[in-house]
């Protein structure tokens, strides 16, 4: 049965937000981390914050509380692992090693993981235009972040690379398992599940480094920077990828992640006044084209069914 367009929309609008954040975390990150948080300190505050948040819908009414079917159990362990767990740890012990262009680029690769999973886990058939447009998006993604810099490879950069690729498959594999469930659940039910599995998975790597954190360094903008991280990059990013794999498949959430070197841009420009060059508005264009194909543009078969 076919869902609304309007609901296909929303899933749409939560996807471009989730990713509009991403794009802004990592330079808001960086401002506290390794500098005054270690990055398994940062996990822990994270994950444990927004699981207290996720859990006080349990107040909101009984249709925010479901009875989870024994099936269900050892999905919401996996998402707490792949999806919650080593997925946080992975890039923020990558990115603390290794450098952002390395992190980027290969975070690119998560939407090829995911077609590929989902074609054997979901049975998903990766149409003409689909492939298209996931080769569109990796080539602009590249592009953009590559422009003009040099890529170096060094002894420590080599292992952050290894744990951002984990990252990325960790991360891909999250999305396909979760999706099931969201058609049997309320978004917002799987997701606190999810989230305290991964706390219990966080808690004893992450508890010694934030025991450590010298609170007495902090100033406004740190705490401002925290909260945002927290908040915006953790709390409504997770509910909104939840909530749009209610309605799209793995593969067009995947898609969206070649959204955030864009956004990150963007930023970049309005907080530190880069100059948007041509070679960046290509790779925009390469990327939003990419999007749109992987997403919006059906192939011949598929309007005719």
């Amino acid at each position: 049965m076919s869902q609304p367009a309007s609901d296909k929309l929303k899933a749409h609008l939560a996807l471009f937000g989730a990713n509009l954040f991403y794009g802004a975390g990592f330079t808001v990150a960086k401002q506290v981390m390794p500098r005054l948080i270690q990055p398994l300190g940062f996990i822990f505050i994270r994950v444990s914050v927004v699981t207290a948040l996720f859990w006080l819908s349990v107040f909101a009414g009984s249709k925010y509380r479901a009875k989870i079917q024994r099936k269900d159990w050892q999905i919401l362990v996996l998402g707490g692992l792949f999806g919650v767990g080593l997925n946080q740890m992975l890039f923020f012990m990558g990115i603390n090693l290794t450098f952002p262009i390395h992190g980027a680029l290969i975070m690119m690769s998560t939407p090829l993981l995911i077609t590929l999973i989902s074609t054997f886990v979901l049975k998903e058939k990766i149409g003409i235009n689909k492939s298209i447009g996931l080769l569109l998006g990796i080539g602009g993604a590249v592009l953009l972040m590559s422009a003009g810099k040099e890529i170096t490879i060094t002894g420590n950069s080599a292992l952050g690379d290894l744990f951002v690729l984990l990252n990325a498959t960790s991360y891909a594999i999250y999305l396909v398992i979760i999706k099931p469930l969201m058609q049997r659940y309320r978004p917002i039910i799987v997701i606190r599940w999810v989230f305290f599995f991964g706390l219990l998975i966080v808690l004893p790597f992450g508890i010694r480094q934030f025991l450590s954190i010298d609170w007495s360094q902090f100033h406004t903008g740190d705490y401002l920077c925290v909260t945002f991280i927290v908040i915006c990059v953790t709390f409504f990013t997770y509910l909104w990828n939840t909530y749009a794999l209610r309605h799209l498949s793995p593969s067009t959430a995947g898609a969206y992640i070649y959204m955030q070197p864009v956004c990150a841009a963007i930023i970049s420009v309005i907080v530190t006044g880069e100059t948007l060059t041509p070679v960046k508005l290509l790779a925009t264009a390469l990327i939003f084209t990419g999007v749109y194909m992987v997403n919006f543009l059906k192939s011949k078969t598929a309007r005719a069914a």
